[in-house]
């Protein structure tokens, strides 16, 4: 088989990061991506070269936007081949009233977490296609079935990132393509350092688990699902110690 060659959006932290060490440490080459903290993603990119002896490239960038996505997807043919695995993580999250949102903030909201989606699956899909061959994994959120309140824009975001995925699984299925999603209760990342050590405390014993996820595990589960059964497709699967 030839080299597997993976996309991760919002690689330069939190989930995103585990997720492209975990795939480094597989022997998977990588296209890293972010669009704000570059430095972080140079120095991801350099611990994976120097650690696992994999080709890493990066590519800084909003996956919001298709002609960036375009540039990227061309780019990463050039320099490492066809992308066959696709990890859409990029997110952003906004907590607050609804009635005291912007019109602006709404769009970056579903922007960031959900036309990324559109955009680098427009571009990952047509040669997974003719190969006949791709893997597709959506990081989605607990909060895109249950909702939260106070984050609308990031519920509604994440729900359509569960459509998405059950709909596109079903297209893509006659071509033997994989398309599934993490749902992650609360994980232990950097989103999620508003809380007080209060609130976490709380929130820790409200999970059956008794404390919050780890990237590591998220990121372990992205990997079984790239090497899951071909019949395996069209799911959101639930990470989140038994919380919802």
């Amino acid at each position: 088989m030839k080299p597997e060659i993976a996309f991760i959006s919002g690689a330069s932290r939190g989930v995103g990061r585990a997720i492209a060490v975990e795939f480094a440490r597989a022997g998977i080459s990588l296209a890293v991506n972010c669009r704000q903290s570059v430095e972080e993603l140079e120095r991801l990119a350099q611990e994976i070269r120097s650690k696992f002896h994999v080709p890493c490239v990066t590519l800084a960038g909003d996956v919001g936007d298709e002609d960036f996505v375009k540039k990227a997807f061309d780019t990463v043919r050039r320099e490492l081949g066809v992308v066959t695995i696709l990890v859409n993580n990029a997110g952003v999250s906004h907590v607050g009233l609804l009635s005291d949102m912007s019109l602006t903030e709404w769009n970056q909201v579903i922007q960031t977490n959900l036309t990324s989606l559109f955009c680098c699956c427009k571009y990952a899909v047509p040669p997974m296609v003719r190969n006949q061959h791709g893997k597709i994994i959506n990081i989605s959120s607990v909060w895109g079935s249950s909702g939260a309140s106070c984050e609308v824009a990031y519920s509604a975001s994440k729900g359509g990132v569960n459509a998405f995925t059950r709909a596109l699984a079903k297209e893509l299925a006659p071509s033997r393509i994989m398309v599934n999603a993490i749902a992650c209760g609360v994980i232990d990342t950097q989103m999620n350092q508003c809380f007080s050590e209060d609130e976490r405390r709380q929130l820790a014993e409200e999970i059956p688990a008794g404390r919050f996820g780890m990237p590591e595990e998220a990121a372990a589960l992205a990997l079984s699902l790239v090497n899951a059964p071909s019949y395996l497709t069209g799911q959101v699967i639930t990470l989140d110690g038994g919380w919802q």
